[in-house]
């Protein structure tokens, strides 16, 4: 609860400070692919640790995070389902949505948020929080796409799949959430040291992040 009423404040005029020692990697399910008309279903979260000091970045399985949200209707779309596993009765019986998107907003605290192609994670939750009532985020959001191609611009990958193939990365249930957010945090491992190399706060991060809008692609 602390939590939540310390976003709170700051939504009323503190300035948000970033946790630049705790990340959180996280997934959305939805059903479909318009962030602004189809349903968040689920999210996934998992936790890092930055040792900026030694330049290195740890996972931490035991700090996670996973919710499916509760829908007021369900379509028995059989494709869509086959795809995230999240079944009709699941659906039923998730949390409801202001329960779930409180629970999420404790465990993420001040961490920065990273996901793939993050714009569309993004829209999601924040759409549902707009419409669910509840405090927007203030954390800021870092696309680790982005990471990817400044960090090994010779790659011609753009989908999450391509990076993974590149890195010889193994998803135990692609298009699954949970599934989908540990193979995210091993691609950020897998690039982790060139960015340490050139990068020495969460500042730094989003700088470099940034460098991949002038790279030819």
């Amino acid at each position: 609860m602390l939590g939540w009423l310390s976003r709170l404040s700051g939504l009323w005029g503190q300035k948000f400070a970033v946790d630049e020692a705790r990340w959180v990697m996280l997934d959305v399910e939805t059903s479909g692919l318009d962030p602004g008309r189809d349903r968040l279903l689920a999210i996934a979260a998992i936790a890092m640790r930055v040792d900026w000091r030694a330049g290195a970045l740890h996972l931490q399985p035991g700090d996670s995070f996973e919710v499916v949200l509760q829908q007021e209707t369900v379509t028995a779309d059989k494709d869509n389902i086959l795809l995230h596993g999240i079944g009709v009765q699941r659906q039923r019986e998730g949390l409801i949505p202001e329960q779930a998107l409180q629970a999420f907003a404790e465990f993420v605290g001040n961490a920065p948020l990273l996901a793939f192609h993050a714009a569309f994670d993004r829209a999601l939750i924040e759409r549902h929080l707009h419409q669910y009532q509840q405090p927007r985020l203030a954390n800021p959001w870092l696309d680790i796409e982005h990471l990817c191609a400044v960090t090994y611009q010779g790659v011609r990958a753009r989908s999450l799949d391509e990076w993974m193939a590149h890195f010889g990365i193994q998803c135990v249930a692609r298009h699954q959430a949970a599934a989908d957010t540990w193979a995210e945090c091993e691609l950020l491992q897998r690039i982790w040291p060139r960015v340490a190399a050139q990068c020495h706060s969460w500042a730094e991060v989003v700088r470099l992040a940034g460098h991949q809008r002038w790279i030819a692609r």
